[in-house]
């Protein structure tokens, strides 16, 4: 069956909270700059071409830094994405007998870790949410224990959108001193983080998704009293103090061993230079208002979580009734070229917490270039998907 719809030019890109698509120009040019023209790597050489990377790497630090309000920019720190980054984070600051509090709406990449150290005498609580996904802060004190040490969230949902009160959360945490850490995955680049009004003490991003960087290159960002709180995960060359076998205290080396990705800094590094939060964010957010309010005339689709863009982030989860939605990704994809994600988005807590587990949803994830003809064009294969047409 083919559809009556005239589609857009070229695939409709509705993915973007998996990551952001297409990069800019800038992006690309900055990666192939560094691969054609410079090549080299930072911390071992000294010549004009090696400090040209230095100089771009000490850069991204700073800007991030700056985007994120942290203390000092050499306590930013490139991984290769926010699960390293999470990885490192908990395996290196918890210890046997330690109690941590999680939300009922955490990704895979801090429960696997978690659940991992259950065998190392660790232990966690879920604070839970509600059917929306909203976290209330007055439920966190009474699952405090002695041995609490550490509260982890994520800021925004990748299932359906929804913001955690973070600054509530860090404000409690830092009231009764305990750690927070943040997976700011899906909203570093676009909503504002700062990380000492809301009292976080290490941040975990990807720069893939909302700063519109290439895949491959993500960090952390840590308060200076952290910094001795981590036992590094990785040791390594660093091209510092060359004639140790200890590794270094200082940072950055102190979590930054082996080579960096250099093509992946230049490519954030460029994208940093060209990003526009509040802009981008308000563009996102209107397409997401428009997607919300089509959906409501849609008697057969349910939105999971909240029907505004009320405290959210430009992700938006349905399930249809009476349609396997593997089948309506399917269809969305072969007959309307437009691409989404359908399953569980490596997320079992949150459907639990959602009611949406195990069917899982299909999920519809809106970027700055996506255009209001294209919100409308999916709403219409959308009517025709659930009514048969």
């Amino acid at each position: 069956m083919s559809s009556i719809l005239t589609p857009p030019a070229g695939s409709v890109y509705l993915d973007h909270a998996a990551t952001s698509f297409p990069k800019s120009d800038a992006v690309i040019d900055a990666m192939v700059h560094y691969m054609r023209d410079i090549g080299c790597n930072v911390n071992r050489s000294s010549y004009d071409s090696a400090y040209e990377a230095e100089d771009i790497l000490f850069e991204t630090r700073e800007m991030l830094c700056s985007l994120f309000h942290g203390e000092d920019c050499k306590n930013v720190i490139f991984t290769a994405n926010v699960t390293t980054s999470l990885n490192i984070l908990i395996k290196g600051l918890l210890k046997p007998g330690d109690h941590v509090l999680v939300s009922s709406m955490e990704h895979n990449a801090v429960m696997r870790p978690l659940t991992q150290l259950l065998h190392n005498g660790i232990t966690f609580d879920r604070i839970p949410c509600d059917s929306c996904g909203v976290l209330d802060p007055g439920c966190m004190k009474p699952l405090l224990k002695p041995n609490t040490r550490a509260v982890i969230t994520l800021h925004a949902s990748n299932v359906c959108g929804t913001l955690l009160p973070v600054k509530e959360i860090g404000t409690f945490c830092h009231q009764h001193g305990l750690i927070y850490i943040v997976d700011a995955a899906q909203t570093a680049g676009a909503f504002p983080i700062n990380m000492e009004e809301m009292h976080i003490d290490a941040l975990a991003f990807t720069g893939h998704k909302s700063l519109l960087g290439p895949q491959g290159i993500g960090g952390f960002v840590l308060k200076e009293h952290m910094i001795s709180k981590i036992d590094p995960l990785l040791s390594g060359g660093t091209g510092s103090i060359s004639h140790t076998e200890t590794i270094p205290e200082f940072m950055p080396d102190r979590f930054e061993p082996g080579t960096p990705n250099l093509p992946g800094i230049f490519g954030l590094h460029a994208s940093l230079k060209e990003l526009n939060p509040k802009q981008i964010l308000a563009a996102e957010l209107e397409l997401t208002a428009r997607f919300l309010d089509g959906l409501q005339e849609n008697s057969k689709i349910q939105i999971i979580g909240k029907d505004s863009i009320s405290d959210r982030a430009p992700v938006v989860s349905v399930q249809i009734a009476g349609t396997e939605l593997a089948q309506a990704a399917y269809l969305l994809d072969s007959r309307y070229h437009i691409q989404t994600r359908v399953g569980l988005h490596c997320c079992p807590s949150a459907h639990k917490t959602l009611g949406t587990y195990p069917e899982g949803t299909i999920r519809f994830s809106f970027g700055h270039r996506n255009t209001p003809e294209e919100i409308d064009y999916t709403l219409k294969a959308l009517e025709e998907i659930t009514h048969g047409i």
